[in-house]
């Protein structure tokens, strides 16, 4: 149409119907065009994240023509009447950053063990964060964290107050589009302010979940300053849900216990109970670690 241009871009907020998409000239606020909403949709048409092409229009907004094949999503599934609906909380995540601290609040290890789940099903590598180390010593958090290593996670110990751990931290998230998750106090903001303090987040901006009735919900990458480095809010995380995980399925999200399943005795083994259970063998042998053993038997129980 005339006084139109193409362009392309990544979409970066996404709010009740529209999208501000990030181009090489500055950020536009548009809507979907017309032909992508024909038929019954089965999930998120656009989402945070994703990249789009868009047509702008004279009066500086514009309108997304089509929407680019996504490498994975982080999806959360919401059962209606006429079928599951695919909620895209962010698409196209190069990695998953958990924070945690080391204390205050104490950390929530089972809570952490959930999000790693959460990210070996939804296929998003995942990073663990234990945050202000500065409040133990640093023996002590490693000892907290221990379990995490060994099962094939890495852990960045860090403190936003002394700046340890921070340009470690800034170097993973360089050029990749990362959600951030962790529970409320983890510190999380004032991480992402010691990297780039142009942000000015107040703390716990980042992974607050909006849980008003009738709040509307934002959805938001920040930029870290290089047009190519992202970290998403995205209020929903916590809420992502394993009710769709069948329990024999679980020991495959447990990267320590998976390679072990084809030992046990029993094809369907639960590696709870049964004799000849590999895993339960690696157990007491200090080769899984018992904690995360713990983790697995209550979320395969329904427990966690």
């Amino acid at each position: 149409m005339p006084g139109e241009s193409a362009c392309e871009g990544l979409i970066i907020q996404a709010q009740s119907g529209f999208f501000t998409v990030a181009t090489d000239n500055g950020t536009v606020v548009c809507g979907l065009r017309g032909k992508l909403k024909k038929g019954r949709a089965t999930g998120d048409l656009a989402a945070l994240g994703d990249r789009v092409h868009l047509q702008l229009l004279p009066d500086g907004s514009g309108i997304i023509e089509s929407v680019e094949e996504r490498t994975r999503a982080i999806v959360r599934l919401d059962p209606r009447p006429r079928g599951v609906y695919r909620q895209v909380l962010l698409a196209n995540a190069d990695q998953a950053v958990f924070v945690f601290a080391c204390a205050h609040p104490e950390p929530r290890l089972r809570m952490l063990d959930r999000f790693l789940v959460i990210a070996e099903k939804q296929r998003v590598p995942a990073i663990v964060v234990a945050n202000k180390i500065d409040l133990v010593s640093e023996t002590r958090a490693r000892e907290i964290f221990a379990p995490y290593g060994p099962a094939g996670y890495t852990v960045l110990y860090t403190s936003a107050s002394t700046g340890a751990g921070v340009s470690e931290l800034a170097g993973r998230l360089t050029g990749k589009i990362t959600v951030l998750a962790g529970p409320s106090g983890a510190g999380k903001s004032s991480l992402l302010n010691a990297i780039w303090p142009g942000l000015n987040l107040r703390v716990d901006d980042v992974g607050a979940v909006n849980k008003g009735q009738h709040t509307t919900v934002v959805r938001q990458l920040y930029s870290l300053g290089d047009g190519r480095s992202y970290v998403a809010d995205t209020p929903g995380w916590k809420s992502l849900a394993l009710w769709d995980t069948e329990p024999e399925e679980m020991d495959g999200y447990f990267p320590e216990i998976q390679p072990l399943v084809s030992a046990c005795k029993f094809n369907d083994c639960s590696h709870v109970s049964e004799p000849g259970c590999a895993v339960r063998a690696a157990v007491e042998l200090g080769r899984v670690h018992r904690e995360r053993y713990e983790s697995y038997v209550r979320l395969r129980l329904g427990e966690a």
